[in-house]
């Protein structure tokens, strides 16, 4: 009975990045899909969270929830890898979920928000540059995608001349995602 229990959580855990990828775009929509005041060429996405949005806890609370499965996505790393640097960058996953969940309590308007918001997608990119180079002695190709994408990723969000904060933000949630994905392909080429 309890090695089935823990074979549940650890499945939970295992797709918990999965629903927050996912989960973060379903936030996004839905809180767009009530303002329609929102432009996406104009605004910010945390304008969704703000006193001039119907509805901010949508967005807000949305990230939290965001955050917490990102949080347990970062737990289930760190338990599954075994490699020193990898564990690192797996907690600095926990640390970067903590940033997002920030986002969601210092929304649109209050003094740290601005702080928080940068310093989630500077983290990520931390925690993807760090994870990368965990597995790249034993995955290499996928180590090489993650280091590429950990700079690639910063570097195209600040040469491009981006209309409005939310094109960039896109930008970064895409990427974000995108080592969602080669994460789950280091997990599977793990478990083989």
């Amino acid at each position: 009975m309890t090695r089935k229990i823990l074979i549940m959580v650890m499945n939970f855990l295992k797709y918990s990045g999965i629903v927050a990828a996912l989960l973060a775009w379903l936030v996004i929509f839905l809180s767009i899909s009530i303002n329609p005041w929102f432009i996406f060429t104009r605004n910010a996405f945390s304008d969704l969270g703000g006193s001039m949005a119907r509805d901010p806890w949508l967005y807000n609370y949305g990230l939290v929830v965001v955050a917490i499965f990102t949080f347990l996505y970062g737990i289930y790393l760190v338990i599954i890898n075994e490699g020193k640097i990898e564990v690192v960058g797996s907690s600095f996953i926990m640390v970067a979920a903590i940033f997002l969940a920030l986002i969601g309590i210092y929304h649109e308007g209050t003094y740290p928000h601005v702080f928080v918001s940068m310093w989630f997608f500077i983290q990520f990119d931390i925690a993807v540059l760090t994870y990368g180079i965990g597995i790249f002695m034993k995955l290499r190709k996928l180590g090489i995608s993650m280091i590429l994408l950990s700079i690639i990723a910063p570097l195209v969000a600040a040469i491009i001349p981006w209309p409005s904060t939310a094109t960039i933000e896109a930008w970064g949630i895409s990427a974000i995602d995108a080592w969602v994905v080669l994460s789950y392909l280091s997990i599977r080429a793990k478990e083989k």
